[in-house]
């Protein structure tokens, strides 16, 4: 096929170069930038806030080198079977009260069985009887599976990529990357939005970054929520002595995560109990408008509710739901 007749949509992807390109830009400038893009779609003065629950924790078969849930890794997590329901609605309850509008329940399985599946529809059902917008990260999926959980009433599946698919084999083996393609497909398939972003500081070259920002880009449509994770080290595992993430360098990602991912939601994830105010402040200057929102990030600790109350009310940044906003949805 020569360049004439190439589809349209294939001339058109993003290329890594390009996103390195952004990546280089002064700070000022990328900044700038990405509050531009940013204004554009959202009000920069909104917040999305998410809650997560672990409803099932550790003994996962997967060997994802970031993960304490993994069985074959000695860690502080314990091994836990599926959380009944009443614990998990009190649990989301509790999260509305505080002002989290997405309660979003993650289970550290490959994928779920059709026996795991039947309490989760449940849960689903009841989160969305109580006004809240319902997430889940289940692992991959099979064929049906994301029509059930759609009828449930799912409003977003998180299923993340990880990296740049020429890192991916150095940290996880036991699925493919293809594997999480397929179960993003499935997802869009059944018309769920799609939630899905990447963690950085597990090693991984600028470049191999720009990869994991490409490739997110490149999905179509754009998932409408993108976590991006800084690396959380946990004793046991295989990254536990990973050098470091510079700050700025993971401002300089979220940056270029809101120039190519105009239209999603970009939402601080793991990793920013770690940051000061003052990088989490550039953090929403360069376009993040999402954070997850309470104590505990599955397994990993997160800001309490009272210090991100103290930090958005410094910064003037209120919470979506809790005034007007015609931009942000």
């Amino acid at each position: 096929m020569n360049d004439m007749t190439q589809p349209a949509a294939e001339a058109a992807k993003l290329r890594v170069a390009d996103v390195e390109a952004l990546f280089a830009l002064p700070f000022s400038d990328l900044m700038y930038r990405a509050q531009s893009v940013h204004r554009e779609t959202f009000d920069p003065n909104v917040v999305q806030l998410s809650t997560l629950m672990s409803i099932k924790t550790g003994g996962c078969s997967e060997d994802c080198g970031y993960c304490p849930q993994a069985a074959r890794y000695s860690t502080d997590v314990e091994a836990e079977l599926l959380l009944d329901i009443d614990t998990v609605m009190t649990a989301a309850r509790a999260a509305k009260e505080a002002g989290a509008t997405r309660f979003c329940m993650g289970a550290a399985w490959r994928g779920p069985k059709q026996r795991d599946l039947e309490p989760v529809l449940a849960m689903v059902k009841g989160i969305k009887d109580l006004g809240l917008e319902a997430c889940a990260t289940l692992g991959m999926l099979k064929d049906g599976q994301a029509e059930q959980l759609k009828d449930a009433g799912l409003d977003y599946y998180n299923h993340n990529l990880d990296t740049a698919p020429e890192f991916y084999g150095e940290v996880i083996t036991t699925r493919t990357y293809q594997d999480r393609l397929d179960t993003l497909e499935r997802v869009r398939g059944a018309e769920i939005n799609v939630c899905c972003g990447g963690i950085v500081g597990m090693g991984e070259s600028r470049t191999q970054r720009a990869g994991l920002i490409a490739q997110l880009g490149n999905l179509t449509p754009q998932p409408e929520s993108v976590p991006i994770n800084m690396l959380v080290q946990v004793e046991g595992t295989p990254l536990q002595d990973t050098e470091a993430l510079d700050q700025l360098e993971f401002v300089r990602t979220i940056a270029v995560a809101r120039i190519v991912l105009a239209k999603s939601y970009v939402r601080l994830s793991a990793g920013r109990s770690a940051m000061s105010e003052a990088i989490q402040a550039l953090c929403f200057l360069a376009g993040a408008n999402s954070i997850f929102y309470g104590e505990k990030l599955l397994t990993t600790g997160n800001p309490d509710v009272q210090r991100d109350r103290d930090l958005l009310a410094k910064l003037g940044i209120q919470p979506q739901g809790a005034a007007a906003c015609n931009t942000c949805g």
